[in-house]
């Protein structure tokens, strides 16, 4: 009776858990996917009083944005200013990080603080003096103002987060290699970063859904030759009213980059968003 019992209630938590997991997939993919079937849909299927689940598809919803407008620039904005902060993130993030694992100072737990908090201040906090310092170095309505404006949130986590990978590493694999007569740097680079490759792509792909998803920073410091996805999004809503078809299909162009890019490195995300979860200090 025991053994049967105790096998009951861990049948019964599993129903539970898997009960909660069908929910919150039905909770995060059906308006997703029901976003990418309306992008599909004609004018009269989406305006529907009741769901339209059979129709013939078509494109001329995304043929209006690509005819109608410059979507093909907030696309290529898009990518570049994502791209390249990130990669300038990452690349700074490493180096930072890895110098702050393997140094040892009064305060080093105060500085790593000091560098997340930055990271943690609301946007409406930074967005002013940004706009003024942009203002004042000819910043504004510039790639390369957007993508400083996307590192200044960014490098702290990207700095933050490797720091916590670098520091799960053992430092005698470093130490082994320099006695083998490789120099620090090279005990970085051939060591210590392939040892940290999930962290290092998990780091990157947050970067860049922070930089690709990104409103506030395009809507202050973009302008007519900067603009990006979501403020070409927020274009459709005009005084004549909304223009959902566009709006679906503008809104899968800006989701579906970036589900492709998580499932092609889903292996590395998963790894990455677990081995460096917990540190020993």
């Amino acid at each position: 009776m025991t053994t049967s019992s105790t096998s009951g209630r861990k049948l019964g938590k599993q129903a539970v858990l898997y009960a909660i997991l069908v929910l919150v997939l039905l909770w995060t993919l059906v308006p997703i996917l029901w976003m990418i079937l309306s992008s599909f849909k004609p004018g009269t299927a989406q305006l529907s009083p009741t769901p339209v689940f059979f129709f013939a598809p078509t494109f001329q919803h995304y043929a209006a944005l690509f005819t109608g407008g410059n979507l093909g620039s907030y696309f290529l904005n898009s990518v570049l200013a994502a791209g390249i902060s990130t990669i300038i993130a990452v690349t700074l993030g490493c180096l930072a990080g890895y110098g702050l694992a393997r140094s040892h100072f009064r305060g080093k737990q105060h500085v790593a603080f000091w560098i997340i908090s930055t990271r943690m201040a609301p946007i409406a906090a930074v967005v002013l003096p940004l706009f003024i310092l942009f203002r004042y170095v000819n910043l504004l309505d510039s790639l390369p103002g957007l993508i400083v404006a996307y590192l200044t949130f960014n490098l702290p986590f990207a700095i933050w987060i490797m720091n916590a990978f670098f520091a799960d590493l053992p430092p005698s694999l470093e130490e082994a290699a320099m006695v083998d007569g490789a120099s620090r740097f090279q005990a970085f680079y051939r060591v210590a970063l392939p040892l940290v490759t999930p962290g290092l792509v998990t780091t990157a792909i947050l970067c860049l859904v922070f930089s690709w998803n990104d409103y506030a920073f395009a809507a202050t410091f973009a302008g007519p030759s900067s603009q990006t996805l979501p403020i070409a999004a927020a274009q459709l809503n005009t005084q004549t009213g909304l223009s959902w078809g566009q709006l679906t299909a503008i809104g899968t162009i800006v989701v579906l980059p970036m589900m492709i890019v998580g499932l092609a490195v889903r292996r590395y995300l998963v790894r990455g968003l677990t081995l460096g979860a917990v540190t020993g200090e």
